[in-house]
């Protein structure tokens, strides 16, 4: 055994651990689990199921990863888990496998902070770089978008997408899907305006934040339907070259919607 997993932890004859993989006292890692180079386990972890993992993450103690879904529907089936590199896992942080329902995966992708008591459902896809504070309830097959930040004691409910920049604040319940860059919070949720202040640490100039203000408000100042909103954005790209990405985001979030967009 390795010298980096402590005598008092379990590791399965199947799994995987890349040779300097470090697993604490009285952890327990499954048959299915395979962990890349330069990841931390702590104490008192357990990570089962169809469960890859890759580089650099570190698990806190009493994380409980790779265990089956919550769903009545689960027959056994071997779906899986993936996490990325460099995601940090917080104290007794739960994380589930799949459903033979959806795609069959769970993903966390990378460079994420996941703070304690977080639990992330079936089927949820959660991309590169979100903050998601303590006590945060993900339920089944939500997506979440790069850069999105979830306040504290967060609820948000089976489906719902999140999108990128976003910044949604403590105890907030989400029902509806929340576009890029909008920042609000609320039981339900109320946006409030776009996380101008993200977008300009992650170097967005003033003046593709200014057009992404101007689509905000032909969303929810407007009174205009979402169709007319897009209609307008793609008139917007024309005239403002330098934030087309920015706006595609929008209105490629917005097309897709199929719970529709929380609105005042």
């Amino acid at each position: 055994m390795s010298s980096l997993i402590h005598a008092t932890a379990i590791v399965a004859p199947g799994a995987r651990l890349a040779p300097d993989v470090s697993v604490g006292p009285y952890s327990i890692i499954g048959e299915n689990v395979t962990i890349d180079e330069g990841t931390v386990v702590g104490p008192h972890c357990v990570i089962d199921g169809h469960t890859s993992i890759g580089r650099k993450n570190t698990f806190y103690r009493f994380c409980s990863i790779g265990g089956m879904p919550q769903d009545k529907k689960y027959g056994g089936e071997p779906t899986r888990l993936e996490i990325g590199d460099g995601n940090m896992v917080r104290e007794y942080v739960t994380i589930n496998t799949g459903t033979a329902q959806d795609v069959g995966v769970t993903r966390i992708r990378d460079d994420n902070w996941i703070m304690a008591y977080v639990h992330i459902a079936h089927d949820c896809q959660v991309a590169s770089h979100t903050v998601i504070a303590n006590n945060v309830q993900l339920a089944g097959h939500i997506h979440i978008d790069d850069y999105a930040i979830i306040g504290g004691s967060t609820a948000v409910h089976q489906f719902v997408r999140i999108g990128a920049h976003t910044m949604i604040g403590g105890t907030s319940s989400i029902r509806q899907d929340i576009p890029p860059y909008v920042i609000g919070a609320g039981d339900p949720f109320r946006p409030v305006g776009i996380n101008s202040e993200g977008l300009s640490r992650r170097g967005y100039d003033a003046d593709v934040i200014a057009a992404v203000k101007e689509a905000y408000k032909l969303v929810y100042r407007r009174k205009l339907t979402v169709e007319q909103a897009c209609e307008q954005m793609l008139q917007m790209q024309g005239s403002k070259p330098a934030a087309r990405d920015a706006l595609q985001v929008f209105i490629d979030f917005l097309s897709a919607s199929t719970r529709g967009i929380s609105r005042p």
